[in-house]
């Protein structure tokens, strides 16, 4: 059963507390096991993901092949039915669109004291893109990272996926195909990482690395940063659901259920401030979880990690949800611009009864790669700008390092550098 708390009984605070700070990442200590991995890398190279691949995806590269053929995407997207690939098209449409509107300006002028200032922003050389194949295997994640990378203009776009077994998801494939992808590399896990990071015989470096995976490819992410930039490191999905008793309880719980079913560590929280729709909701899951394919998963989900707050109003809830951070935030009331302006922490916000997180997953356009665990309180989704980087620039005049100048000297001699202060001074 789901944790059920009520903001007016003794003890919630420390019980709420509780459950903002539990932790839901994998517990395995798998850090030493990736640093291994990363250095077998970085010294044999292809060599040692040929050996990773035998190990942990059962075939041999040498013989499947190590990049997938530009023909077998187009032919897994010819081989679609016209409503998933109209589907495919209409989000890559979506997407691109919502993207363009993310580029930034560039900045060029002159202030006051006759200094021209400026920025200029430009694209990174090339990014690498995980892709899982294990548990999960999703194209529009796919479509969710290539597609910001393309409108930021990056010109080498390299996808890495595991295989099992030699064998990829054709709907993978097509996505590929839909988004421009033309290099693709059949391994997986850290090592693939690591081989985006370091380069390899085959495979060259990237400068930023992005996409899910499991709890060691997101550890490997979170070794290499520095090596090459990262979106972020992700963990269990998430959905915080503020909802009042106008709600039909069938399609909260479904919207509950559509973050449970991603991951045995997943979670799924309703705030609401009738008793009567708790139960609702509550009696709602149970009734839908036997229909999923994915009960398993979403039945120790919503177990192990699931909880309903009651609260005193849903105005009370809000400063709930802010400690919480939540990845995926559902307003599912009449006027949820209302709740919104109180909203400070969020990775994104669905806005009304008819907005279900799981439309953005999809086909809305805003990018679906989300902060987890509380990072929503200091990050922010996959954009554009997560490949391109601002340079800045300045000029002075005669006049204006006249004008200027002499502030420069004085802040360089009481910092004891007089270096500094010459190269001014010399100037004036």
């Amino acid at each position: 059963m789901p944790l059920r708390l009520d903001s007016k009984a003794a003890g919630f605070a420390a019980d709420f507390t509780a459950l903002v700070d539990a932790r839901r990442e994998a517990d395995e200590d798998v850090s030493r096991d990736v640093s291994a991995i990363l250095k077998a890398v970085r010294a044999h190279g292809d060599t040692a993901l040929a050996d990773y691949t035998r190990r942990f995806d059962h075939h041999d590269l040498n013989v499947s092949g190590w990049a997938v053929d530009p023909a077998d995407c187009r032919a897994a997207l010819d081989g679609l039915s016209s409503e998933l690939r109209d589907a495919l098209e209409l989000a890559a449409a979506r997407i691109t669109a919502y993207h363009e509107k993310q580029k930034p300006v560039d900045s060029d002028g002159i202030d006051a004291a006759g200094v021209r200032l400026g920025a200029r922003w430009t694209a990174v050389d090339a990014a690498g893109l995980y892709v899982p194949g294990g548990r999960a295997a999703y194209p529009s994640s796919l479509l969710m990272n290539v597609i910001p990378a393309k409108v930021a203009g990056v010109q080498r776009i390299a996808m890495v996926t595991p295989t099992p077994k030699g064998e990829i998801n054709p709907l993978v494939l097509a996505a590929a195909q839909i988004a421009g992808i033309e290099e693709i590399w059949r391994v997986g896990g850290a090592q693939a990482v690591a081989s985006l990071a370091y380069g390899t015989d085959r495979i060259k470096p990237v400068d930023v690395i992005t996409g899910p995976g499991n709890a060691w490819v997101a550890e490997a992410k979170r070794q290499l940063y520095g090596v090459v930039g990262i979106d972020m490191v992700a963990g269990p999905s998430e959905i915080v659901v503020v909802a009042d008793d106008q709600n039909d309880a069938d399609w909260i719980a479904a919207d509950l259920l559509s973050q449970s079913e991603h991951d045995p560590t997943s979670q799924s929280i309703l705030f609401t401030d009738d008793a009567a729709f708790a139960d609702a909701v509550e009696q709602a899951v149970m009734r839908r979880l036997p229909l999923l394919s994915t009960q398993a998963v979403a039945t120790t989900s919503w177990a192990a990690n699931g909880a309903i707050i009651l609260v005193r109003d849903l105005d009370e809830a809000m400063p709930l949800v802010d400690r919480l951070a939540p990845e995926h935030l559902e307003l599912a009331v009449d006027d949820p611009d209302r709740y919104f302006a109180q909203v400070r922490h969020a990775g994104s916000v669905f806005l009304g009864r008819m907005t279900p997180e799981a439309v953005g997953d999809y086909v809305a356009g805003p990018n679906h790669v989300l902060p987890t665990g509380r990072r929503a309180r200091f990050s922010s989704g996959l954009s554009v700008l997560d490949f391109m980087k601002r340079t800045s620039f300045l000029g002075l005049t005669p006049e204006a390092i006249r004008a200027i100048g002499p502030a420069a000297v004085a802040l360089a001699e009481a910092e004891g550098l007089p270096a500094h202060a010459a190269s001014v001074a010399l100037r004036l």
